[in-house]
């Protein structure tokens, strides 16, 4: 009987743990690289030359077309230009040229050119970094509805750079960028109105948030939309769906939704129990930085046999899984 009751218990502290909500830090966010050049514009062949061989990898005709059109002040042959000398495509890397051909494209009213010479000045690309003025260039950007810039913005206000820090304004751009389909700026307004910060306080609605986050491939989305779908909040409870979320995400890199995976695993609920899969993901969750003490116990208890092949499987994931960035 002793026995029996020490499972019980064990079993309940288990799930505590895996229901327990793991929203991340939407503070703390490397700006991103400098964008791929904007759509071509349909009803103009001559751009659709560019633009098309730029997609095609052809990028020496892409310069050569674009060129032409910068010529003509066409301020999206600009950005386009600006992004060839950025990359290195086709030309040698040239932070200066690109930086020119951004400021050109910007001061004709291109809200791309303005997202990627902000993120020059955030990095320090072409001259000494100048958050000031990237954040001027992202709040023009966002005024033209550029949604990646938008969310950077909110995060500026969220964090109190350059800004003073302000909830509810961070919130009205999240929800600008989120409602043009951002997926960041989806999880981070979902992390808000899940908190109440800034926006009314709303489950069902944060929780749909996560979900658009997570189908656009937002693994922090994925785990918290997951963790919702375990414990049927704000969404119809579904524990297989979630066990199956909670494999997209650890096998992204998620060492949160690796300890989820293997305390799903060993408990049996919404996959079949599998102790050498659960014992495998704890292994690999841990290599991640996310320990667990009633794993390490269970883990303890299993056979060499079910040790061994799960350490074996662990570190042939580990040794070609690429790290999460």
């Amino acid at each position: 009987m002793k026995a029996r009751r020490h499972g019980t218990i064990f079993a309940l502290c288990v799930l505590a743990a895996l229901a327990a909500p793991a929203l991340a830090q939407t503070q703390k966010r490397t700006p991103p690289p400098v964008p791929p050049p904007p759509a071509a514009n349909p009803d103009d062949g001559k751009a659709d030359i560019a633009y098309g061989a730029f997609q095609r990898g052809m990028f020496l005709t892409a310069l050569a077309e674009a060129d032409k059109r910068a010529q003509q002040n066409d301020p999206a042959a600009m950005t386009l230009l600006g992004e060839l000398y950025a990359q290195g495509l086709g030309v040698p890397r040239d932070d200066a040229k690109a930086a020119d051909w951004y400021k050109q494209a910007a001061a004709h009213g291109d809200r791309d050119a303005m997202f990627a010479l902000a993120m020059f000045n955030l990095e320090g690309r072409a001259g000494p970094r100048n958050p000031d003025e990237a954040a001027r260039l992202l709040a023009a950007a966002a005024k033209l509805g550029h949604a990646p810039a938008a969310y950077d913005l909110g995060l500026l206000y969220l964090q109190g750079q350059q800004f003073p820090q302000d909830f509810a304004r961070a919130a009205e751009l999240f929800r600008q960028a989120a409602d043009a389909g951002n997926p960041e700026a989806q999880y981070a307004l979902a992390t808000m109105i899940m908190e109440g910060r800034g926006v009314p306080k709303d489950v069902n609605e944060a929780t749909r948030l996560m979900g658009l986050a997570s189908v656009a491939g937002n693994v922090d989305a994925m785990v918290e939309y997951a963790i919702a779908e375990f414990n049927g909040k704000g969404i119809e409870k579904d524990e297989a769906a979630a066990a199956k979320r909670f494999l997209i995400a650890a096998r992204r890199g998620s060492a949160i939704a690796q300890d989820r995976l293997a305390r799903i695993l060993m408990a049996g609920r919404g996959v079949p129990a599998d102790a050498t899969e659960a014992v495998k993901w704890h292994l690999i969750a841990k290599a991640g930085g996310a320990s667990d003490p009633e794993l390490d116990v269970f883990a303890g208890k299993q056979t060499q046999q079910v040790r061994d092949a799960a350490e074996k499987a662990a570190n042939k994931w580990l040794s070609t899984a690429a790290p999460r960035s």
